[in-house]
């Protein structure tokens, strides 16, 4: 069933954990995730990212998106990710999506709360929940070696509750030593930081670039405060590996092959990503 961002950040802070959210820019990618969430029976949120449009346009997949979530067997928000303009903001709830992230992070702050806002002002028509970030997370979702040449800008627990109260924003993406995509060096999260947006903001925190981190750190993350994580990275590269290895073993000559043999991979892995943020274990 199609649901609310805020509905599954509850079920998450009303447990203790982190809710999964998985960007899906294509078919192979949404039917693992949703899959994942039916075979652990937990709530899921569905991404499409801005920056995946010359992949698959929103107004291709976007549909899907919102068909597979009303069939879904459980709780499924989809959701805009990092969406970086009002007209793409609007495209998004024009087709049904129940939450948008705008960034404006990279922005002065007065700027980032001016797009913020009406961000908010206009998903509110749409009955739709707003992620905002504050504070810049490096990296690329779906490059290689798209570091960002910047030492990561950590959030600042002032400008971020002064932002939460500027915007009325429903989520909080903040930078706390996570990068987009593929690690190039170990990560240093600031899991005193974490406490400290929690206890001042107010609102739910999402940590962006869940890929590559350690069972440990993400779980530490999580007992910090932390109740939506983004994770694609790891995810989608199950999905090649599991294609090379079948090229490798038995030459298919049928395309479907390999992207049943990818969406199963990808699966799997979305599985061990919802087991490590549920806690249970």
């Amino acid at each position: 069933m199609l649901v609310s961002l805020r509905s599954v950040l509850a079920w998450a802070e009303e447990r203790g954990c982190a809710a999964a959210a998985f960007d899906t820019p294509n078919l192979e990618l949404l039917l693992a995730a949703i899959g994942a969430a039916e075979a652990r029976d937990e709530p899921v949120i569905i991404q499409h990212a801005q920056l995946h449009e010359e992949e698959t346009s929103i107004d291709v997949i976007g549909p899907i998106m919102v068909m597979r979530a009303e069939a879904a067997r459980v709780p499924v928000c989809v959701m805009l990710d990092h969406g970086e303009d009002m007209d793409y903001v609007r495209r998004a709830l024009d087709l049904g999506f129940s939450a948008v992230m705008i960034d404006g992070s990279q922005l002065p702050y007065e700027e980032n709360v001016a797009l913020t806002l009406g961000a908010v002002e206009l998903a509110h028509e749409y009955g739709a929940d707003v992620e905002a970030e504050i504070g810049f997370t490096t990296g690329h979702e779906g490059l290689e070696n798209a570091d960002d040449d910047r030492e990561n800008v950590y959030t600042d627990p002032d400008d971020a509750a002064r932002f939460v109260a500027d915007t009325g924003i429903d989520a909080l993406a903040a930078s706390v030593g996570t990068v987009h995509g593929f690690y190039q060096a170990e990560p240093k999260l600031d899991f005193k930081l974490i406490e400290e947006l929690r206890a001042r903001c107010g609102v739910p925190l999402v940590m962006h670039g869940g890929s590559g981190l350690t069972c440990e750190d993400t779980r530490a993350a999580i007992r910090a405060g932390i109740r939506k994580i983004n994770y694609f990275s790891y995810m989608s590269n199950a999905g090649v590996r599991a294609v090379e290895a079948l090229i490798a073993e038995k030459h298919p000559k049928y395309f479907h092959a390999l992207a049943n043999a990818a969406t199963a991979a990808m699966q799997a892995d979305a599985e061990a990503a919802m087991d490590m943020f549920s806690m249970s274990s």
